[in-house]
């Protein structure tokens, strides 16, 4: 069965940077793109970052365009997320979905607060 596995996050000071990852498993990774979410407290989930299968495309909302870059390795399966000059506003639980399908993993949370 499909099955997404976040990794990586953590408590880090504003200005700071992460790196998250996403093992993915149950389907041919290198057909489909990859997205990935966060859900702050209150908040609805929103989708912050997408990368095609290739990984030729990328695209971000202008909330996180500039400081988070989404990349993917199709021989390990795998989808990351480089967050750079993180700010508190950025703390929420942080998931990756394959693009049209309505499957969540167990996210990682990510705190950034001094």
């Amino acid at each position: 069965q499909v099955q997404f596995v976040e990794s990586g996050g953590g408590l880090v000071q504003p200005g700071g940077s992460l790196r998250l990852s996403c093992a993915a498993s149950g389907f041919t990774f290198s057909d489909y793109a990859m997205t990935w979410y966060r859900q702050a407290p209150g908040k609805e989930r929103e989708r912050i970052a997408f990368i095609s299968s290739t990984g030729s495309s990328t695209n971000y909302p202008d909330s996180v365009k500039g400081r988070f870059t989404i990349s993917r390795d199709n021989a390990k399966n795998t989808v990351y997320l480089q967050m750079n000059s993180l700010k508190p506003e950025d703390t929420a639980v942080y998931y990756c979905r394959r693009y049209l399908l309505n499957k969540w993993g167990q996210g990682t949370q990510v705190t950034v607060s001094s």
